[in-house]
Parts: C-alpha cells; structure tokens; sequence
C-alpha cells in the first residue's frame, strides 16, 4: 500500500496542523504559539521541531530580543506539498478563487519606512495590477535608503521621491490589512494583525533577499486578498 505523501502526514497532526494555521496568518514567537494552542511549550517546540524538519516553517532570531525567535510558514513549500496531496488523489483536483471584486487597502509598517515597508507597498501595487492599494509608515521615519531604490529599480519600480512617513499621519485611516515587517515596531502597533519577521537590510546582498521574501509573501497575499480570505 502507498504511504500518504510527506506533506500530509506532517499535516496531519492535529497540534501541527494548528500551529501551521496560525503561522499562516502571522509569524509569532513559541509563547504566543503555546498561548493560542492552549499546550505546553516543550509539546509545542517539539511539533515546531517536527515542522522545521520537514522544511514548512523557518525560524529567525527576533531583531527586538535576541533571545527569542520569530516562527514563519514558509506557503510555497506548503502550496507544493497541498499540490502533490491533490495529485496522489487525483491527476484532475485543483483549488479554486472567488475573485475579489473591491480594492482592497493595505498598510506595511516597520521602524524607519526606510525600506522594507516602502518596497513591501510598491511591490504589491506592481504585483497586484490594481486589485490593492498599498501605502506604508514607519514608527520613526528615516530617509529612504538608496539599497531599497537601487533593487526595486531592477524590478521597473522607480521608489526615489518618495518621502517617509510617520504612522500618525494615517491616524483615523481604514485598512484591510495592516502588516508590520519589523519585530521592534510590532509592540508599537497594535493595527497590525499579521506580522513579517523581516531583518533590515544594509548590504546590497541583503536589500536583495529583502526584496525576493517580500516577493513570495506579497503574491501569497494577493492570492489570499483576490480569494476573498483573510490570511496572509
């Protein structure tokens, strides 16, 4: 008899399968996964163990508390091994989207909106061909970095001009999705719902692997938005 494939038997746990759900709405740290799972830590960290093993989540030294870490799901090893469940079952299963009919308004906050919350709110005005709007702030703005202009200019997005911007300027503004992308401004801002551990980048290497997550994440958003979902 054939084995199930890898990504279901992983899944399938019922504490694995919840700590996979509530990943892929937000990265969070061991404890707030014990608190939202109702177990202890050693269960959790030995599932989450079990998880990294099998390449579905990552983990990232937090940039607030180095002592802590910040859990992530990576969605494009979840969509292929989803994709390889369907298969096993049968050649003609595939999912299906409600398109979104409004635009949807999504808010990307880090510390300095320096260049991760601006090239996070280009690159999913690019990417999503109108079906979002996208703004971005920053709890202590700083002049925009020449890294961040620099690798989405490779990208056909000119970024230069643009003036940060402090997050009280949007007080009283409605949102879908507000996204904080750094683990210092995550404390600072309650709105926001769903959290991306992204580190700051200073070398040209690094506002390139900025750019490419940022990438993977925005397209699984933009799925999760145009399907009418609230995960990201």
């Amino acid at each position: 008899m054939d084995a199930p494939p890898a990504f279901l038997r992983l899944a399938g746990h019922p504490l694995r399968w919840r700590l996979l759900r509530e990943l892929a709405h937000s990265d969070l740290r061991v404890g707030e996964l014990c608190g939202l799972a109702g177990e202890q830590q050693s269960l959790v960290s030995y599932h989450l163990r079990q998880l990294r093993d099998g390449g579905l989540v990552r983990a990232r030294r937090s940039s607030a508390d180095g002592r802590d870490s910040y859990y992530s799901l990576d969605l494009a090893r979840c969509r292929d091994g989803l994709a390889d469940v369907g298969a096993a079952l049968h050649p003609a299963l595939a999912s299906h989207t409600r398109p979104r009919t409004a635009r949807a308004r999504v808010l990307f906050v880090c510390t300095g909106n320096s260049a991760r919350s601006p090239m996070a709110a280009a690159l999913c005005e690019q990417r999503s061909h109108g079906s979002v709007s996208a703004t971005s702030a920053g709890s202590h703005p700083k002049p925009l970095q020449a890294g961040a202009v620099r690798v989405l200019r490779t990208r056909g997005i000119d970024l230069a001009g643009r003036r940060p911007r402090h997050l009280d300027e949007l007080a009283g503004e409605r949102f879908d999705h507000v996204i904080s992308l750094c683990d210092r401004v995550r404390e600072r801002c309650p709105e926001a719902r769903i959290h991306w551990s992204i580190p700051e980048p200073h070398e040209d290497a690094a506002f390139e692997a900025v750019a490419a997550e940022l990438e993977t994440r925005i397209g699984f958003l933009i799925d999760a938005v145009n399907a009418g979902g609230i995960h990201a």
